[in-house]
């Protein structure tokens, strides 16, 4: 008989709520026990294994960060959301996973308020955020939509497609590109996180806005020259230039595993008004 983790802190949590009441340092045990647990889970049931682990650390902070389920969570896939379904109130029916009348392997709206979209197609998420973003918008409401997607789904056709309607529309949507294998650009430590919070934080997106009003005083191709000129310094400084043709703001690489580096970031994006942002 397997024995089951000790898990204090992970035990306090029943929904995301109540893990906003920890102090950050304690994140990080938040995440070693939540690791613990989802490997007990799949242990037991099976499932799918991996890709829940890769996405343990961007589970804590999403939920740390963003006020769930008002801000709207979209999982591509969704068989990374094991974790998130441990913090979200199914703890106790992780043994059901994947069995009759137990939990779904993928996020499932009818099991839960914090599943917004039922997925298990890929490619699907950003097509799902957006709808919502819109709809939000049409509300006139002010919540958060966020689309997760790992580097594999991204390699559908369906994802552009929706990134490109995002551009145009330029609505207010947070994507999350999940970039496992780094097959765009690996992180490269304290510099990358160092330009991702720098250029996430209100007073460089502050000054950009200033910049862009002040652009469009003069003649239409200075300020169309000044937008390249600042989109591609910062893409030789980040990569990324191909989602901002896109119509994307995009921070990154960060490393996704560090909650250090992670959750200032999101709380920048959180608080901006940009149109659709990646963070990779």
């Amino acid at each position: 008989m397997l024995q089951k983790p000790k898990t204090p802190l992970l035990d306090q949590v029943n929904v995301p709520s109540d893990l906003r009441k920890f102090e950050r340092p304690e994140l990080r045990q938040v995440a070693d026990e939540l690791r613990q647990e989802t490997i007990d889970v799949v242990s037991r049931t099976g499932g799918h294994l991996g890709a829940g682990l890769g996405v343990v650390e961007l589970t804590v902070a999403l939920h740390y960060v963003f006020n769930t389920p008002a801000d709207r969570l979209v999982w591509d896939v969704g068989h990374q959301s094991y974790s998130h379904k441990i913090i979200t109130g199914r703890r106790d029916q992780m043994h059901t996973l994947r069995k009759g009348s137990g939990l779904s392997g993928f996020t499932k709206r009818s099991e839960s308020e914090y599943d917004p979209f039922g997925a298990a197609h890929a490619a699907t998420s950003i097509s799902a955020a957006l709808g919502m973003a819109v709809a939000r918008d049409l509300a006139d409401a002010h919540n958060n939509v966020i689309a997760v997607i790992g580097d594999g789904s991204m390699s559908a056709g369906m994802a552009y497609e929706a990134m490109n309607n995002a551009g145009a529309m330029d609505s207010r949507l947070i994507v999350i590109l999940n970039d496992n294998d780094m097959s765009i650009a690996p992180p490269v430590g304290a510099m990358s996180a160092y330009l991702a919070r720098l250029m996430s934080s209100g007073t460089y997106t502050g000054f950009r806005h200033y910049a862009k009003q002040l652009a469009k005083k003069f003649p239409r191709t200075f300020e169309e020259t000044a937008r390249k000129a600042e989109e591609y310094a910062r893409g030789m400084a980040t990569g990324g230039t191909l989602f901002e043709e896109l119509g994307f703001y995009y921070v990154g690489p960060i490393d996704g595993h560090n909650l250090d580096h992670l959750i200032p970031v999101l709380k920048n994006v959180r608080d901006m008004k940009e149109g659709p942002v990646l963070i990779h």
